[in-house]
């Protein structure tokens, strides 16, 4: 993919990593009305929010905070055990109105540009592994859904960014779990997410909480259905993807 050239768009929202490495690439929308109302907010020291990047409906990319600076773009987050996701990764909003302004498909060439952007990180920092590609509802659950459902990840993996599970067969389950279930097929579920990266409890107790992450879960990996339930299709899709690591 053609990479763009980079419109330089300096924002004052950044402070040092200190000796962190640079070991993941987190997605987001912009969740505005328009990329440029985004970028203005990005670029507000009130705001005290940032992104190294953001990338345009029609392709073209803006550079915000130098990569070796920390831009604040994930606020409190959780992935892989690591809770200060600025210091050790890089972020990207995607001009999208988000759930609140009028959800909408991310354009081809918004995409290629997403794509591009991305093989151009991974060459500067080979320290980011596919497993740690995330969206903002990833490593936030608890409070973030982007860069969402009709975020094409599957496309973005075919071409070398993150990771897919290949959509195999469901697994066999006894029962859906679901809120207010307890027991030791929770606990293994729950064990297997956090083994992934999630940052949840493990008790074996199907809670609010644990209903969050399972809706992260099918957000990026069962788009087609986000429920919160966790049934053969997702556990087949976890399986699959714990064994590309």
């Amino acid at each position: 993919m053609t990479l763009p050239a980079f419109i330089p768009c300096p924002s004052p929202n950044f402070d040092g990593r200190g000796d962190a490495p640079i070991e993941k690439l987190v997605l987001h929308y912009t969740g505005m009305p328009s990329g440029a109302e985004a970028i203005a907010r990005l670029c507000d020291a009130k705001a005290e929010v940032s992104a190294h990047y953001v990338v345009e409906e029609d392709g073209r990319i803006f550079q915000l905070v130098d990569e070796k600076e920390r831009a604040w773009h994930a606020g409190i987050a959780f992935w892989r055990g690591c809770r200060d996701i600025n210091a050790r990764s890089i972020g990207i909003e995607i001009v999208n109105p988000g759930h609140e302004w009028g959800y909408r498909p991310f354009p081809e060439a918004q995409m290629h540009s997403v794509l591009a952007l991305c093989q151009d990180i991974f060459a500067r920092h080979p320290t980011i592994i596919p497993r740690s590609v995330v969206g903002h509802s990833d490593v936030a659950f608890r409070r973030k859904t982007d860069p969402g459902e009709l975020f094409d990840w599957r496309w973005l993996a075919a071409h070398g960014v993150g990771l897919w599970h290949g959509d195999p067969p469901p697994k066999e389950v006894h029962h859906t779990l679901q809120r207010a279930d307890a027991g030791e097929a929770i606990r293994q579920m729950q064990e297997m997410l956090v083994f992934y990266g999630y940052g949840m409890p493990v008790d074996g107790i199907y809670c609010d909480v644990t209903e969050l992450c399972v809706q992260a879960f099918q957000r990026h990996f069962r788009p087609l259905r986000i429920d919160g339930k966790w049934d053969g299709d997702c556990a087949a899709r976890l399986e699959h993807l714990l064994k590309l690591l």
